[in-house]
């Protein structure tokens, strides 16, 4: 018996997946491809300084004023340089654009200068997941899974906070865009496939920049790893190759990520890996307080953090779709990408799902999972319903046109109808579990209504009035921005600050910022009085105001004396 010759994914993808109709050449995958990059932009970067910073995002901010006065500095150094000098360029950008127009209505606010470059990456992040994933299994899937990303509300969620995690998932299908391809040359006799190693792991040093992820470098060695093995296979690089790779990897990095020769920045780096930068002692989740530390492994966040995220925050057609798509990922039919796939889903949950240490938006690198399991599925069952209409090509076309408007209008929908909170985005299995807003308060409001706060208490604060909250850097940076120079913002969760509250002060309870350390206040309050103020978003009620009187005071202070 002859034994068909291995045929690993990325030589001739469209052998293992023949295209459908709306894929069959590159004028329509282009031009698909291109209405969804307009999309996807257009949902990511409306309204995009719609909410206010974060407290994370402030940190970024002031990072970047630093650094224009200052120079490069180790500010903010337990991240990496990249993202900030990103940022950096935008929001320099963004004042040259200011100062050319008039009209307060047409200035770029800070909120979205600070945002804008990873709704670049995160709009461009479609063209790579179509490029990747059409190497990997044809472009029928990658057209799927791309034009998803561009709609998902989760996604867009992600692309639209001035957090690393979007950098990363760009630069991650970079480095393995290359790294595929270079197997492909390298297959196919091409003298000067090593360019793509080298160009993956410039690729992986960007990566590094935005965020220290190494582990993912074990997804791509993995996969290459696996085709060792393969008789007369071409695609090796050897010892030599090897460490040139680390070398052009490490020069790349140092490149792109100056900060990291700083004292100052290792100091940082120093003080988070040993956890004492937290600045708050739980994180609340479904109602309940977990310690956040990646230090408490199984005893801190719950595992189930990111399977409830997916459940609930994967738009309903979506998220049927991908359940109905796994088993078909583990078919020989689908090729030997099936393997990266394998490996990416390893890396990321395995660390992730026991860590102690959880946030929503580290999910975004495992995000494209969910979408190209969908396309898996929507391909197969589409090319097997499209059997049916044998004889018949116009309407297997239209059939097959038809499916892909509908896989697409759902998300769509949900997003359009979430803009420009989509982080709130539940879809109906959570709404009808939980009230919205309940599951990740932390994340899906973070600090959104913290400027409409501050205006409130603006508005009716007594003269030299203390406001307790739990970012005061943020609030002081807010009332920065009015005529309320007086007002002193202190930390709620600082029992010394708390106990010299007096009547008139100010305490603000936000959604996402209770805590185990303000937890006995916020339940004295909401049982002894009405706030005089209440922030909502999306009819959810974000952020609460209560203005001290002579009982309430001695009540607060008692609490803190315990």
């Amino acid at each position: 018996m002859q034994i068909a010759p291995q045929t690993t994914a990325g030589i001739d993808p469209e052998k293992i997946a023949p295209d459908l109709f709306f894929a069959q050449n590159w004028r329509a995958s282009a031009f698909i491809l291109a209405v969804f990059l307009i999309v996807g932009f257009a949902l990511r970067v409306n309204q995009l300084g719609a909410e206010s910073l974060s407290e994370d995002e402030l940190n970024k901010l002031q990072t970047i004023q630093d650094y224009r006065e200052n120079g490069l500095t180790g500010r903010n150094g337990e991240h990496p340089f990249l993202m900030k000098g990103l940022q950096m360029l935008s929001v320099i950008a963004a004042e040259k654009i200011n100062n050319s127009i008039s009209g307060p209505q047409s200035k770029i606010s800070d909120e979205a200068a600070l945002r804008f470059p990873l709704v670049l990456a995160g709009t461009f992040t479609t063209l790579l997941i179509f490029l990747l994933v059409s190497e990997l299994f044809g472009r029928s899937i990658g057209l799927i899974s791309a034009v998803l990303w561009a709609v998902e509300p989760m996604a867009i969620g992600f692309d639209r906070i001035a957090k690393e995690d979007g950098l990363v998932l760009f630069f991650f299908l970079l480095t393995n865009l290359f790294w595929v391809r270079g197997q492909t040359a390298a297959e196919r006799g091409k003298p000067n496939w090593m360019w793509h190693a080298w160009a993956a792991a410039i690729s992986f040093a960007a990566l590094m920049a935005s965020k220290y992820y190494p582990f993912l470098l074990a997804v791509t060695s993995s996969y290459y790893s696996i085709f060792q093995r393969i008789t007369r296979q071409k695609w090796a690089l050897g010892h030599v190759r090897w460490v040139k790779f680390f070398i052009v990897m490490g020069i790349a990095f140092l490149l792109l990520n100056p900060t990291i020769m700083l004292p100052d920045t290792w100091r940082e780096m120093l003080k988070f890996s040993s956890e004492n930068s937290i600045a708050h002692d739980s994180y609340e989740f479904l109602g309940h307080f977990y310690r956040n530390q990646p230090s408490y492994w199984l005893a801190g966040m719950p595992w189930t953090f990111f399977y409830v995220l997916i459940a609930v925050k994967s738009s309903l057609s979506t998220l049927l779709l991908f359940l109905a798509g796994i088993p078909l990922m583990f078919k020989r039919r689908l090729g030997d990408g099936r393997f990266f796939i394998f490996f990416w889903a390893f890396f990321w949950f395995m660390p992730f799902t026991v860590l102690g240490g959880k946030f929503t938006r580290y999910f975004a690198v495992a995000e494209p999972l969910i979408l190209i399991s969908a396309a898996v599925f929507v391909y197969y069952s589409v090319r097997w319903l499209s059997k049916r209409f044998d004889g018949k090509p116009t309407l297997a076309a239209a059939f097959q046109i038809a499916v892909l408007v509908i896989v697409i209008a759902f998300p769509l929908f949900d997003s359009i109808q979430a803009a420009p909170h989509f982080r709130l985005f539940t879809n109906v299995i959570g709404a009808s579990l939980a009230p919205v807003g309940t599951y990740f308060p932390h994340d899906e409001f973070y600090d959104a209504s913290t400027r409409e706060i501050v205006a409130d208490i603006a508005a009716r604060a007594r003269p030299n009035a203390v406001v307790a909250c739990e970012t005061p850097s943020l609030y002081e940076y807010y009332a920065g921005k009015t005529v309320r120079h007086d007002l002193k913002f202190v930390s709620f969760s600082d029992k010394s600050k708390v106990a010299a509250l007096m009547p008139g002060d100010i305490i603000v309870s936000v959604t996402g910022r209770q805590y185990l350390s303000n937890k006995a206040y916020i339940d004295y309050l909401v049982n002894s009085m009405n706030p005089i103020a209440e922030t909502r978003i999306m009819g959810i009620t974000s952020g609460e105001i209560y203005q001290l009187d002579a009982n309430t005071a001695a009540g607060v202070r008692s609490i803190a004396s315990k």
